[in-house]
């Protein structure tokens, strides 16, 4: 019987295992700076020129002096600690609108007509709110680099503003969450009422032509430093266990195990029992014949790709299996892999579970784990998942989002993916293709 186990690919990526700390002089009265990569330096320019923009509307005792926000961008690839600090207690969000770029260009020679009706609906949203401002970043036609030349990038406008009160006051950050939602709920809707003007099409997804992220600009600009992903229906298309069920033959009594555990029946350890149960006697050869079936989602080596060159320490934690996991995380270039054992004898799955299961309250103790052993904080951690076991692991994360997820995990991540593949995370973090040059 084998072990469960961790596999570390760290030659394939260089750790930055703790925020770098810089000292400002005396004269500018900033103790911190958090150290960013250099591929950020563009990326935190355009959200800290539109911030000094509506620097008025803060209350007087919390604005941002000049040195605080010229040092912060003079400084290249840094940030003020003190400002994100002050940021943490405002109503201060940063919107990305991520359109699909054949919902506004068509061959009809009606183009600008239609960016320009689209930016215009955008605008007319604070002025139904007058309590609210909108203070444009900047509007980019996205075109990710694809690395691998088969990413299927979704070629996008990404449009990004900062949102915030006219009369802001400080908020706690319960309130600041339900806030949140409350104002993605609202631009969400807004926006949709220009999607129903367009034909739109089922290949364009309908709604899902459209993104709207609202974060906490606090969070947009700390220097996140970990990025944890889930592998199935995720970082692959697939759902593994559903193949491995195809191919045993038992595919409708997994089915009826699963739906018994979506209606609160059974845990989730128990359902994963079950099911694993029911694979015995499954060969290796079924293994690797699935194993070669998997295909990896839109985006996802453009994301990891893009991320490790920000240096961000990349993770897999799944509920699948380590057998399937190993293999993507070294494909990809992930650093690290957590995942439930496959217990196999003589070429021949066994049936039985390796403990600890992988669950979800076991993939946010890794966030933990991984961060505390890293020497930061979960706030630097983001989270990546589509089903109810990665909400725990999202909770505990500085941004958690949500990819082509279920209902019940859109409506509690900080973001939701539906117009994209996973490049999608780099514009949920507030970056433009341009920012990655």
């Amino acid at each position: 019987m084998t072990k469960n186990t961790t596999t570390n690919y760290q030659n394939n990526a260089i750790l930055t295992t703790q925020t770098d700390i810089n000292v400002a002089s005396d004269n500018q009265n900033l103790a911190n700076f958090a150290s960013f990569g250099a591929g950020m330096t563009a990326h935190l320019q355009s959200w800290l020129t539109a911030l000094q923009k509506a620097n008025d509307l803060l209350p007087q005792q919390l604005r941002f002096d000049d040195v605080q926000l010229q040092c912060s961008q003079k400084i290249a690839g840094q940030i003020s600690l003190s400002l994100i600090e002050q940021l943490e207690a405002l109503p201060v969000f940063a919107l990305s609108v991520v359109v699909q770029k054949q919902a506004l260009i068509t061959p009809d020679n009606a183009d600008a007509d239609k960016k320009t009706a689209f930016e215009t609906h955008i605008d007319g949203w604070s002025q139904q709110n007058p309590s609210w401002q909108l203070i444009k970043v900047a509007h980019n036609t996205d075109e990710l680099q694809d690395i691998s030349g088969s990413d299927r990038l979704t070629p996008v406008l990404t449009y990004r503003y900062i949102l915030m009160p006219t009369d802001t006051a400080t908020m706690q950050p319960g309130k600041k969450a339900a806030a949140a939602r409350l104002l993605d709920d609202g631009m969400t809707s807004h926006l949709r009422q220009f999607i129903a003007t367009l034909p739109i099409t089922d290949k364009l997804g309908g709604d899902a032509a459209i993104d709207c992220h609202i974060v906490s600009l606090a969070k947009m600009l700390r220097p996140h430093k970990v990025a944890v992903f889930d592998m199935d229906s995720t970082l692959i298309e697939q759902e593994v266990i559903v193949e491995l069920a195809k191919h045993a033959n038992i595919g409708d009594q997994v089915s009826e195990i699963t739906e018994s555990a979506m209606r609160g029946e059974i845990d989730f350890d128990t359902s994963f029992s079950q099911r694993v149960a029911l694979l015995e006697g499954l060969s290796t050869e079924v293994l690797d014949t699935i194993q070669d079936k998997l295909s990896l989602s839109a985006g996802a080596r453009t994301l990891i790709a893009t991320l490790k060159s920000l240096d961000y320490h990349t993770v897999l934690v799944s509920g699948g299996f380590t057998y399937f996991a190993q293999r993507i995380a070294k494909e990809l270039g992930i650093d690290e892999v957590y995942a439930n054992e496959l217990d196999i004898e003589d070429g021949i799955v066994t049936g039985n579970v390796v403990l600890p299961i992988v669950n979800g309250e076991r993939k946010a103790a890794i966030v933990e784990q991984v961060t505390k052993r890293m020497g930061i904080s979960t706030a630097q951690a983001i989270c990546v998942g589509d089903g109810a076991n990665d909400l725990a692991m999202m909770a505990i994360a500085d941004i958690g989002v949500a990819y082509h997820a279920k209902p019940i995990v859109r409506a509690r991540a900080d973001a939701a993916i539906n117009a994209t593949g996973l490049e999608g995370v780099l514009y949920v973090l507030g970056y433009s293709a341009q920012d990655l040059l």
